[in-house]
């Protein structure tokens, strides 16, 4: 039986994890906050470590699905880190949304270490992660992507090689480019038909089946309209992704109106007590203004 280790059981590590389980794998996870991947392994099957040393040093396939770059950067090259741990050949994939410049660093430390690091982060929010079937976008190796790939196919059904290291996240920062556009629209779409006496639900029907159609239109309007705001995916963590593709943006001379636009939204929605909610509780922002 192959061994995977699994670094990060949050709203969507957690599900990932699982289907892991549920496939055959023999899954130890790791959580900076050990009571946290405790209280998920009854529900998802897998094994608690709590080091990631315990995790990842018989691991023939090593996961990770935290939250912020730095985050990332500390699970792989803290000292007893997974750099440290994992053993040659093992294959690591990083499924973090960060920046494709870490990506790249992370692939050449690896490579010293006879370690193929991958990036490959995902779309889909909380509900593609139970279902198992995210979007996974990859960066690296073909040889470690034909490797991995059949446990991709436990969590996903879009799973790309879009080029070598880092070109996972630059996919992923084309899709948040994509994803703030249409939240922003679907909320202003739910906020107009409001004020101008429609009802709201049947307008977002009535559009959802033509041009205006959307992941986000089907997904997330429905969750924003009924009230729940519960965070498949949460604003903090939009608005770390959001930034990570203005800088990488503004490196290369491009100017994101329409990104920095929405960007400011929701760090004013943040400001105002919204960080720990999901994107779809931008509605609230938008009433109270």
């Amino acid at each position: 039986m192959q061994k995977v280790a699994w670094i990060g059981t949050g709203v969507m590590g957690a599900a990932q994890a699982g289907h892991l389980v549920k496939a055959g794998y023999s899954v130890t996870a790791y959580n900076r906050s050990p009571e946290k991947a405790r209280s998920k392994a009854e529900e998802y099957g897998f094994t608690v470590s709590s080091t990631i040393r315990g995790a990842v040093e018989d691991a023939d396939f090593v996961f990770v699905m935290v939250g912020y770059p730095a985050d990332v950067e500390d699970v792989f090259c803290r000292p007893d880190g997974i750099l440290d741990c994992a053993k040659p050949g093992a294959v690591v994939v990083d499924m973090t949304t960060s920046s494709p410049t870490l990506a790249q660093k992370l692939y050449a430390l690896g490579k010293k270490k006879g370690i193929p690091v991958m990036d490959a982060p995902v779309s889909g929010g909380d509900k593609g992660a139970r279902e198992g079937t995210l979007s996974i976008m990859v960066g690296g190796d073909e040889d470690a992507f034909q490797k991995v790939h059949p446990l991709f196919e436990c969590m996903g059904k879009s799973i790309l090689l879009m080029g070598p290291a880092g070109f996972g996240q630059h996919t992923k920062a084309a899709n948040q480019i994509a994803v703030a556009g249409a939240t922003a629209a679907y909320t202003e779409a739910i906020l107009y038909a409001e004020k101008a006496g429609l009802d709201p639900k049947k307008m977002l029907d009535a559009i959802g089946g033509g041009a205006a159609g959307s992941w986000q239109i089907s997904n997330m309007a429905p969750r924003a309209l009924a009230g729940d705001f519960a965070p498949g995916f949460f604003v903090k963590h939009f608005i770390k992704d959001m930034k990570i593709v203005h800088e990488e943006a503004e490196s290369r001379g491009i100017d994101l109106k329409m990104l920095d636009s929405v960007l400011a939204l929701y760090q004013a929605f943040a400001q105002a007590g919204g960080e720990n909610e999901g994107t779809q509780a931008l509605i609230k922002y938008y009433r109270e203004q």
